[in-house]
């Protein structure tokens, strides 16, 4: 169903309950404020553990309840989705309705921010120095072997795992405007995309067009990239904007150049996730997807 309504929305940012800076009521009083319909509260989780930028696995419970409180105190100024960004490591956590269940979240994202091997684990959404330590350590400087891996988990929680939304699918971007590991216009970098594009297409999930990296200043550009949103706009993947936002200034921060990114690669609406008026659903079965032209 397409929309003729021009709906301002978010479903990726993240609160104190994570590594936000803000409060989640002050994200919301943001959101009101920047005139903003529906906002999805996704505070990142690798339930039942947790880095120390994930909601402690404690907290969920008290997470919860306090979106569903916001929910109901601002229902006459924002539609309000409560949501968390799940990380997917293989045989530790993963981005799935039923291991996040007890919570009641109104949709997932599902994001890939570390990359495994035998030689250790780390994460590529991480500084610099980071990076080039992981990328020396777990890869001998080998990007090529990196960039490919992180594809191949993408491809893996693609298929395996029950989510809304791909959070920054080409995440991997992110520090090689610095370290410079890979090439975006080699070939093989090309088929990649292509391989992700088709799995993303199979799964039927939604792809975010992030502004996140335009926020923090990383880079003068969105996830996905140029290539990669030409692909999902030729296999008619759903897209929505989001800004990973971790405060309240960056809620809509980027939106004109994620809009131009998109329509330029041939995209001509984005979708829009909002709560069926039917308190007795539960979880994902409240949410109806629907699409509006741009």
């Amino acid at each position: 169903m397409t929309s003729n309504k021009q709906l301002k929305v978010n479903y990726h940012c993240h609160t104190n309950f994570c590594d936000g800076n803000d409060s989640a009521e002050d994200m919301v009083i943001s959101a009101i404020n920047k005139n903003i319909d529906i906002l999805g509260i996704s505070s990142h989780t690798m339930f039942p553990f947790a880095e120390d930028w994930h909601i402690a696995p404690r907290c969920h419970k008290e997470y919860a309840d306090t979106i569903s409180g916001l929910k109901e105190k601002y229902k006459d100024k924002i539609q309000l989705l409560l949501g968390f960004e799940a990380d997917f490591i293989p045989g530790i956590c993963a981005p799935d309705f039923d291991r996040l269940k007890e919570f009641n979240p109104d949709y997932l994202i599902g994001s890939v921010h570390y990359v495994p091997h035998p030689n250790g684990i780390f994460a590529i959404d991480d500084s610099t120095e980071n990076v080039a330590r992981g990328l020396k350590e777990c890869f001998k400087n080998n990007g090529k072997r990196l960039v490919q891996e992180y594809f191949y988990l993408e491809r893996q929680m693609l298929e395996h795992c029950n989510f809304t939304i791909l959070g920054h699918p080409d995440l991997i971007r992110k520090r090689n405007g610095v370290l410079k590991f890979f090439n975006e216009n080699d070939g093989w970098y090309k088929k990649e995309l292509k391989a992700l594009a088709c799995c993303i297409a199979k799964n039927g999930c939604i792809v975010e067009v992030n502004t996140g990296a335009i926020n923090r200043r990383i880079f003068d550009d969105v996830y996905p990239g140029p290539y990669l949103l030409e692909l999902l706009a030729q296999k008619n993947v759903p897209v929505v904007i989001s800004s990973d936002s971790h405060n309240t200034n960056d809620l809509d921060g980027g939106f004109d150049k994620a809009l131009q990114a998109i329509k330029k690669a041939g995209i001509t609406s984005t979708a829009v996730i909002s709560l069926k008026d039917d308190p007795a659903l539960q979880g994902p079965d409240r949410t109806i997807i629907t699409m509006q032209n741009l």
